[in-house]
């Protein structure tokens, strides 16, 4: 079926989660009048009381990641599906098979590499041929790093040569689901760096031009202030993927990607936590115990999560000039996800976009257009003098 003439605009799947449940919210709030959106999962007890809870009387489909045929169906009956199912190594790519056959498009909140990369050699030439735009990485993984870099670019417009770097600062709680995707990114160590390598050698490079993620190290910025510490995050990849996609950002294009500290002590103290998360992940038994004490599917109150907050800042530099911009907003684990990820479904469903398909990123999907979404739904987008 064309995804022209099908029931149904956006299909969520996940909304007895808790990011999907907040999605499910978001769309009820804000969705266009005539939008046709439909919740799925497995429990339609569960979905039912969603829906009671949102106060929209939406559709419920069932649909179950071990059952291929309920996964056809879902993806053959809507023209977009986000899913907040994670951790996506483990559920994610059935349905993601499901979508590239359908030629449907879909949407997730995944941080996590291997599982980004597994699907793009296993189904990113599926999508190409029926259509579908598999774009991952659409919270806070990696919507205001794609978009900010890309806007960053824009506000300093050179001709030769681009780097850019990100820095991100946050009063905000990680999220169980973050929290379990990163232990077992942590554990797969090799396994990740296989499917990266396997990608590199798959994956064609733009013609007379290059662009990479770029790993930076320690130090204090002059341009901001801050001590950086390189954050090993799925970020500067998506980035880089961007502008290796788009002409615009030039015939060399570099990022790299830090957290920002006000001191060097908490840079210091970041760092190690890092490296003792990283430890803890290769011993099953620790690994083990410290899944156990922090459970998925659950997440701050209203009242916590009004008072988190994010703040992303880049440098560009290019044809001898500086730039510094910003992206910011409320809290990014769950009420400025749960809009990012909602905003990019709405707008691959409705918005005029650049014609793309298979596996890509959300500035080469959507773009401007996103980012006007975001910046009208509250998420600032600006230059810093």
């Amino acid at each position: 079926m064309s995804p022209a003439t099908r029931e149904y605009d956006i299909v969520l799947v996940g909304a007895t989660g808790f990011t999907g449940g907040l999605t499910a919210e978001y769309l009820a709030r804000h969705a266009p009048a005539g939008l046709r959106w439909a919740l799925a999962g497995r429990n339609q007890q569960k979905l039912a009381a969603v829906r009671d809870r949102i106060g929209v009387d939406v559709p419920l489909l069932t649909a179950d990641v071990t059952d291929p045929a309920s996964l056809a169906d879902l993806a053959a009956s809507t023209r977009v599906v986000i899913t907040t199912v994670g951790p996506y190594l483990e559920h994610g790519e059935p349905l993601v098979a499901a979508c590239a056959e359908a030629g449907t498009d879909y949407v997730d909140l995944t941080g996590e590499p291997e599982f980004v990369d597994r699907v793009y050699l296993r189904h990113h030439a599926t999508a190409e041929r029926t259509g579908a735009r598999i774009v991952h990485a659409c919270g806070f993984d990696s919507v205001p790093h794609d978009l900010g870099a890309m806007y960053c670019v824009q506000q300093l417009a050179a001709t030769g040569p681009v780097r850019v770097r990100g820095v991100v600062r946050s009063g905000a709680t990680a999220s169980g689901g973050t929290i379990h995707s990163a232990l077992g990114q942590f554990a797969r160590a090799r396994q990740m760096r296989s499917a990266m390598q396997e990608r590199r050698r798959a994956e064609p490079r733009p013609e007379g031009r290059r662009s990479r993620a770029v790993a930076g190290k320690p130090h204090r910025d002059p341009v901001l202030g801050y001590w950086l510490v390189p954050l090993p995050t799925i970020d500067p990849f998506v980035v880089a993927r961007s502008g290796a996609a788009l002409p615009a950002y030039g015939p060399d294009f570099s990022y790299s990607h830090y957290a920002g500290t006000k001191t060097l002590r908490y840079a210091v103290g970041g760092a190690a936590g890092a490296v003792a998360l990283f430890g803890a992940a290769q011993l099953p038994p620790l690994r083990k115990l410290l899944l156990s004490r922090v459970r998925q599917g659950e997440g701050p109150d209203e009242q916590r999560r009004a008072k988190s907050w994010f703040r992303v800042d880049f440098v560009g530099e290019g044809d001898g000039r500086t730039v510094h911009t910003r992206v910011s907003g409320g809290d990014p684990g769950y009420d400025e996800t749960a809009k990012m990820l909602a905003e990019s479904a709405l707008c691959l469903a409705l918005d005029d976009n650049p014609p793309t398909a298979g596996q890509v990123t959300t500035a080469q999907a959507m773009g401007d257009n996103l980012l006007a979404r975001l910046q009208a739904a509250g998420i600032r987008f600006e230059v810093v003098e």
